[in-house]
């Protein structure tokens, strides 16, 4: 069987994770007409939370006696999860959703640059010069100053810091804390975040198809929670990140295809820039044959 180096390994984890949560956000945009914001995050919440409760209990994986340290970790990382999901729903139940996940490809770099920065994380020229490229590619689909740039444009850059903060904590948490617990803690702050929310908000009674839309966001939701920590564990944050890219892909074709948003050219070029650096850079981690180190446990 082949091995592939642990990079590649944390490159598929995060392109599963970034499919998950591109499908979870076309249900969640589908609800935006029927359920207010809170509403539709508390339910989802509640419906993620015990399903990663129950994953927790029958792997063994609840951890509450881990030490104060790595819980200030978990809750700085739960925070950004909040923020995150705060800001980037408020842009994506009043943007197209090809816009919002395009404003969301900002993140490799920041998440890269963030763990240069912080992490003294190695980031060659190679790296940063296709990661540059692809942001290059991003500013075509965004085309700021354009129409489609505006205060919800901005909700959407605020999510990218808070997103940026959570990606790079989790690289500073111990291998021995489990992957599904952090993403179960996660899940109860956003969960919190809808709780909060609906004090001050109208409920809306839900017909079934909102539910059954409800249901997939969670199922997916839950999907993205695990993949994107694990991948965050796996290989270099300058290798792992821009491998999020992919959700630009999948938002542009929901876009088309669920809610009839076709792109422009400027935004098929830049999204043709986006693969193609994502491409180069998997290329050249599988020429490099970097030897596989030694594998964290998928906790």
């Amino acid at each position: 069987m082949t091995t592939f180096s642990e990079n590649i390994r944390g490159a598929l984890l995060m392109m599963g994770g970034m499919c998950a949560y591109t499908v979870n956000d076309a249900f969640m945009k589908a609800l935006s007409d029927e359920i207010p914001l809170f509403e539709a995050v508390l339910w989802r919440g509640i419906g993620a939370v015990i399903c990663l409760m129950i994953m927790c209990k029958l792997m063994g994986q609840l951890r509450f006696n881990l030490p104060t340290s790595e819980w200030g970790l978990i809750l700085l990382r739960s925070l950004g999860e909040v923020g995150g999901t705060y800001f980037f729903l408020t842009a994506l139940f009043n943007m197209p959703i090809a816009n919002v996940s395009a404003i969301l490809q900002s993140l490799p770099l920041a998440v890269s640059l963030s763990a240069a920065l912080f992490l003294k994380e190695p980031l060659g020229w190679r790296r940063m010069t296709a990661i540059s490229v692809g942001f290059a590619g991003v500013l075509l689909i965004i085309q700021p100053g354009g129409a489609d740039f505006n205060l919800f444009s901005l909700y959407a850059l605020a999510s990218v810091a808070c997103i940026t903060v959570r990606d790079v904590v989790v690289r500073r948490m111990s291998k021995e804390t489990p992957s599904i617990f952090i993403a179960l803690i996660a899940a109860i702050g956003v969960t919190m975040l809808g709780g909060v929310g609906m004090m001050f908000t109208e409920s809306v009674p839900f017909s079934t198809k909102a539910g059954l839309q409800l249901f997939g966001a969670t199922a997916f939701l839950i999907c993205g929670y695990i993949f994107s920590v694990t991948a965050m564990r796996w290989g270099e944050i300058s290798f792992v990140a821009p491998f999020r890219y992919t959700s630009l892909i999948v938002a542009m074709i929901l876009g088309v295809l669920v809610f009839g948003e076709w792109p422009n050219a400027l935004t098929m070029i830049g999204a043709a820039i986006v693969v193609a650096t994502g491409l180069f850079t998997l290329y050249r981690e599988s020429r490099t044959g970097a030897k596989p180190r030694r594998v964290p446990s998928a906790r």
